[in-house]
């Protein structure tokens, strides 16, 4: 008895939230080529530049660290 209860509890939860997936997909709005090419750069620079930083502060730190137990 409550498995078959259960069967059709668990059937009826998968075609909602399938429906409820399919209504989220139609409200997104993709970018147009323009903004997603300014994005796709910024995102670049930013990378780089944050790998720069990175590198930067692990030399100082590096020197710093060669100095001291020199």
């Amino acid at each position: 008895m409550g498995e078959a209860t259960g069967n059709a509890m668990e059937k009826a939860p998968k075609k909602s939230r399938f429906k409820g997936i399919k209504a989220e997909f139609k409200k997104i709005v993709w970018p147009d080529k323009e903004t997603l090419r300014k994005e796709t750069v910024a995102v670049v620079v930013v990378t780089f530049l944050l790998g720069v930083i990175i590198y930067l502060l692990d030399y100082v730190i590096e020197l710093g660290i060669g100095f001291i137990l020199g």
